[in-house]
């Protein structure tokens, strides 16, 4: 039986959407990710990763998927040609009516898996909002972050090693590994409070830490290093996504706030 919510006729939504029910959404991006990765890198990872958990654990969990949301909070890469994005504005806009309207449905536990960093803050605030607006239970899940701390000092954060390895496992078709490059901000690791994963944050676009090129070249908009990448890390790396989502998801299905222990 497909578990995609859209594909439910308007009786069977009322039959098979119970208030035990998890509504999943997936968010990517389509967004520069260097010479050697699709734009839809981040929207393929989040659609495959959603369908194979529908597959595995729909009927055990109760899982109903949405179709993906591809255009996001991309502006960081808004230099690069092909990158389609959505302003804060918009997108929060975006997610009030998609919120409105899922608040009709007997279940009121939602989930977006998202597998774009950019859009991680604002969806924490969609989270909240949607909480305080339409009563949802909303959680957000980022299960995606770079684990090659060696080799690129935590910085592997776009296009680097482990998610050029995942995308080679799901989608060999679309990596040209071959024409990866490495571009980490090396100098960055010195810092001990101003860095990613840092206690202090900063503003930044993913052409901001490569020197100045060519004149008529653009950047390669990479921050990581996809050189050394692999099906077989991508598959490891994929396997610890989809249980960390599965775990998220049977947590969810008894999420109860104020239930005693």
């Amino acid at each position: 039986m497909s578990r995609s919510l859209a594909e439910l006729s308007l009786p069977e939504v009322a039959r098979c959407v119970s208030p035990t029910s998890i509504i999943v959404l997936p968010i990517g991006a389509v967004e520069a990710h260097g010479p050697h990765l699709p734009l839809s890198t981040d929207l393929e990872i989040a659609s495959h990763a959603v369908s194979t958990l529908a597959t595995t654990h729909g009927e055990s969990l109760d899982l109903w998927t949405l179709p993906p949301i591809g255009f996001s909070k991309s502006n960081e890469h808004a230099w690069a040609p092909g990158t389609i994005w959505l302003s804060s504005k918009t997108m929060l806009a975006v997610f009030d009516d998609i919120g409105r309207s899922l608040a009709t449905l007997a279940t009121k536990k939602i989930v977006f898996v998202n597998a774009h960093g950019g859009n991680s803050a604002l969806l924490q605030v969609v989270c909240r909002d949607l909480r305080l607006a339409y009563g949802l239970q909303t959680f957000l899940a980022h299960p995606f972050t770079s684990t090659n701390e060696g080799n690129e000092f935590g910085m592997g954060i776009h296009g680097g090693h482990d998610e050029t390895s995942m995308m080679m496992h799901i989608r060999p078709d679309l990596v040209h590994v071959e024409k990866a490059v490495r571009a980490i901000p090396e100098h960055l690791a010195q810092n001990r409070a101003v860095k990613w994963g840092g206690p202090v944050s900063f503003g930044w676009l993913s052409s901001d830490f490569e020197s100045d090129p060519e004149p008529g070249v653009l950047p390669v908009g990479v921050i990581g290093d996809g050189t050394g990448a692999t099906a077989a890390h991508g598959k490891v790396l994929w396997e610890q996504v989809l249980d960390s989502l599965a775990i998220a998801c049977d947590e969810i299905r008894l999420w109860d706030p104020k239930r005693s222990s």
